[in-house]
């Protein structure tokens, strides 16, 4: 694992140690990492969002589709399936 020291404001200081403090974390590079992980989660999503929003529409999710999707479900199911 890398090491990445940072300089934080005093009050930034007091911020992340009042967090790891009351949020359980055991220190605050693993809170810092939570944060980060959020973020890399926050990137993705928004990345995938804007490939949706810039893609060709498909086709319409109505009765007719879940009800398609429901069977495949019920079919994967089944007891004692293979592959």
């Amino acid at each position: 694992m890398a090491t990445m020291n940072i300089s934080l404001p005093d009050s930034l200081k007091a911020f992340v140690d009042e967090q790891v403090a009351d949020r359980g974390y055991g220190s605050s590079s693993e809170y810092m990492r939570e944060l980060l992980r959020r973020e890399q989660d926050r990137q993705q999503l928004r990345g995938l969002l804007l490939e949706g929003a810039t893609s060709a529409p498909g086709s319409p999710a109505d009765a007719a589709w879940f009800d398609a999707l429901r069977g495949r479900v019920r079919k994967a199911a089944r007891p004692g399936r293979r592959g």
